[in-house]
């Protein structure tokens, strides 16, 4: 299995890979800039090297890099929509240099406007970023539903997708902690839930999961992670879609509220259980 955590890429790309060998993670995720916007870091095209190298030699899975949580690409305003469009773009070039690995990020929130424009924004800004010879796959993440984010269910997803000119490129991230608050019941009917992403969206588009605990009751729609055991979904619910033959073979990113020596617990706990 591929499993790791967030790691600030900060130090560079290289030692992100360390930092992910330290805690026997064979992937990992990490923000493009700031998580809170801004403009990003020159990269280095030797430190990107090195961390591919690195990957291949430790047989890494695809990693899962996040946008920035201030973009919003079906943003009211338009000064907004306008700055998360140019990191959308600058972003899906950036990722060049780690080809072939996966690019995700919250679809956005309408902020009144209504989900059905939302939508349109959301597809319309993927369709003029992202290009025939990206390499990189944008994965559209599963949310809880909180205020008036989009892609709150499996429906509102399948729309977007449907407005894809290139959609080879495009498919979902698997939120555990999202699709349980946003109402669907991972611990007593995974393989409905399973069933009913299929049935609407397609299992294929789904390339990777965040494995997150909740604090909330499912259909909370609030969004609040919970170390893994530790909150309303459970250590065997969570166990059943690690070891899902469906979803067994994606890369597993961690996002629960621990450091280093947590992270490092949770990634054996789960190995023990595979």
């Amino acid at each position: 299995m591929y499993i790791g955590n967030h790691l600030s890429s900060s130090k560079g790309f290289e030692n992100m890979g360390k930092e992910a060998l330290k805690l026997n993670a064979n992937t990992f995720a990490f923000f493009t800039r700031s998580p809170r916007g801004g403009s990003a870091k020159a990269i280095n095209e030797g430190d990107a090297m090195k961390l591919r190298n690195l990957m291949k030699e430790n047989n890494f899975g695809k990693l899962v890099a996040h946008a920035p949580y201030t973009m919003n690409v079906c943003a009211a305003k338009e000064d907004i929509r306008s700055f998360s469009r140019n990191v959308l773009k600058e972003d899906l070039e950036r990722m060049e240099y780690l080809p072939g690995n996966y690019y995700n990020f919250h679809p956005g929130s309408h902020v009144g406007q209504g989900v059905e424009k939302a939508i349109l924004l959301i597809a319309d800004a993927i369709n003029d970023s992202l290009k025939q010879s990206h390499s990189t796959t944008v994965l559209l993440e599963t949310m809880a539903g909180k205020g008036s984010e989009v892609g709150r269910n499996f429906e509102e997803l399948r729309e977007i997708l449907d407005l894809i000119r290139l959609p080879e490129k495009v498919g979902i991230c698997f939120d555990t902690c999202h699709v349980w608050d946003g109402g669907y019941d991972i611990v007593c009917n995974l393989d409905g839930v399973l069933e009913e992403f299929d049935k609407i969206i397609g299992i294929e588009k789904l390339k990777a999961v965040h494995l997150n605990d909740s604090m909330n009751a499912r259909g909370s729609h609030k969004d609040r992670h919970q170390k893994i055991g530790e909150g309303e979904i459970g250590l065997d619910a969570l166990m059943a879609v690690v070891t899902h033959p469906l979803l067994s073979d994606k890369p597993f990113i961690l996002e629960t509220p621990n450091d280093n020596e947590g992270y490092a617990r949770e990634i054996e706990m789960i190995r023990g259980f595979v």
